[in-house]
């Protein structure tokens, strides 16, 4: 790759706080559940693997960028480059420490527990508060070879655990004892840890076997966050469930954003099924309702956040004017375009007759910040599970 062109993937994948370390190949960890498996969907570059060379200009850039407030730079880049589990570049803990060290900066790192435990954990307690560490638990059980067959053993992850290193720690619903199981020795070992529980999204270009995997642990979520609300163990307890039961716990906010867009009857809204079923629940024929599969990544996908201006285009017919929420067009904090690279513009361009406006308050903003508030273990066992207004829901039709 020409020098000047990889600068130029390295300065946009830093102006979105990226630090934009490369293994120079797909991922070799190949996890069967990643979501990364198929990202054709969206233009990304091969970067060479990241050199000390190449580590003194992404330094330097990052240098030149003033801290702001409650900001945290993201280990890899994932704009314009292929995710990869970055600890597993041999200079990578090496960077890590320079950037801690050099800069007053926080710093964000996700991986499946490719991280030497006795560094990482001494690195955090020099550092205290500045590394947000994310461990990808995923199971502890019987089926971790099979989701990930290249993966760390279980005794490095129960190192990486047993320190302050890591803040949460995520792992999912794959049948009855997985969920719950996995909780209880966690805590065990951190009581400290953010538990970061729930169940697996498959999307179209996961395999049948970890799809089916995937559906079945959905079908013991419900059990499986029952029992862990009755172990009642100290660390702060967290649940990522489909978007559907996401969008039914911030039913309220929803529908207090969707009042204050103040349309008419007559305005077509682009939306996701997640919010449809809400709205058509809550606010029927309070608007025109254009609901959009999230067919560019298909599977079980059923969120707004994840549209494209593609799945958009689909469904569009003889409308002449449509509100779309402006979480669709918030990939880059530079120009207007969705997840898959597309541009507001360009895709405005192919319809001429149609007048497209952005529903501003619906943004990432909103929905990352009622994620977090909303999703406690506790509300979902209190305000879905034993909330009778969720069957209700459960029996709303999805749109065709």
């Amino acid at each position: 790759m020409d020098k000047e062109f990889l600068h130029n993937v390295l300065r946009a994948e830093i102006r979105e706080r990226k630090i934009p370390l490369s293994l120079g190949k797909t991922c070799p960890v190949k996890c069967t559940f990643c979501y990364e498996k198929d990202h054709s969907y969206r233009k990304t570059y091969e970067t060479p693997l990241t050199t000390q060379e190449d580590w003194d200009f992404i330094f330097n850039e990052i240098k030149k960028i003033p801290t702001r407030k409650d900001e945290s730079w993201v280990l890899g880049g994932n704009e314009y480059m292929e995710w990869t589990d970055l600890p597993l570049h041999p200079k990578a803990l090496d960077w890590i420490e320079e950037f801690l060290d050099n800069t007053d900066k926080n710093i964000t790192m996700f991986t499946v527990g490719y991280a030497n435990p006795e560094r990482i954990n001494k690195l955090a307690e020099r550092h205290p508060g500045r590394i947000n560490f994310e461990l990808s638990v995923i199971t502890l059980g019987e089926a971790r070879k099979k989701l990930m067959p290249n993966g760390p053993s279980k005794e490095q992850v129960l190192q990486i655990l047993d320190g302050p290193a890591v803040t949460s720690a995520n792992f999912y619903s794959f049948g009855p004892d997985t969920m719950s199981e996995d909780a209880r020795r966690i805590s065990r070992i951190n009581p400290k840890v953010l538990l970061w529980m729930g169940c697996l999204t498959p999307l179209k270009y996961i395999d049948p076997d970890t799809t089916a995997l995937m559906r079945f642990g959905k079908k013991f979520l419900a059990d499986e966050a029952r029992k862990i609300y009755d172990y009642n163990l100290p660390n702060t307890m967290m649940i990522h469930t489909e978007s559907d039961i996401t969008s039914f716990l911030n039913r309220n906010k929803i529908i207090k954003t969707f009042d204050a867009c103040e349309l008419e009857k007559k305005d077509t809204v682009v939306m996701a099924g997640n919010v449809h079923r809400i709205l058509t629940m809550f606010r029927r024929n309070r608007a025109r309702y254009l609901y959009v599969p999230n067919a560019t990544l298909g599977g079980d996908s059923n969120c707004s956040t994840l549209l494209t201006f593609s799945d958009v285009s689909q469904r569009i017919t003889n409308q002449t004017r449509i509100y779309l929420p402006k979480v669709i067009l918030e990939k880059s904090s530079d120009v207007e375009m969705d997840i898959a690279g597309e541009s507001f513009d360009d895709f405005k361009a192919r319809f001429p007759r149609c007048t497209f406006k952005v529903l501003n308050k619906v943004n990432s903003g909103l929905s990352n910040r009622k994620l977090y508030e909303k999703g406690y273990l506790k509300n979902y066992v209190e305000d879905y599970l034993g909330n009778p207004l969720s069957k209700k829901f459960e029996m709303t039709a999805s749109p065709n």
